[in-house]
């Protein structure tokens, strides 16, 4: 009799604690792996669908835990790839948290520069080091 994957994730996980944790091998990122129909899927997204439903279209799941290897869908929540980001302790989320410049000039709609490139720029001090380079010349 086969296995289904919820079976060998149940399986090859310790739900001793809060966090249903993944014993096997982990990929480069650290999550967890089950195959299914000889394709490696993140084990966490066949919990969660095979205990919770789909994943809503152009959503992906955020460990609530911060654990990468839990594949306990009560600690999975469909988000944005953005919001999921900007959760996380990555240098893009502790600078979009940033409320102030370096300076200490509030990063609010008016006082804020918002560049092509996704990265942001205090006005007020563009304006000052702009103002600095024509009194230099």
């Amino acid at each position: 009799m086969a296995t289904t994957a919820l079976e060998r994730i149940m399986q090859r996980t310790d739900r001793s604690g809060d966090c249903w944790l993944w014993t096997r091998s982990l990929n480069s990122k650290g999550y967890a792996e089950v195959k299914v129909a000889g394709r490696h899927y993140a084990a966490h997204r066949v919990a969660y669908e095979s205990l919770v439903g789909p994943i809503p279209e152009g959503l992906v799941l955020d460990h609530l835990c911060r654990v990468r290897r839990c594949v306990n869908p009560a600690h999975l929540e469909p988000v944005t790839n953005r919001e999921n980001v900007l959760r996380g302790e990555t240098v893009s989320a502790r600078n979009a948290a940033k409320t102030h410049c370096p300076q200490g000039h509030p990063y609010d709609e008016a006082n804020t520069i918002n560049r092509p490139n996704g990265h942001r720029r205090c006005r007020a001090c563009h304006n000052a080091s702009t103002n600095r380079k024509v009194r230099n010349r």
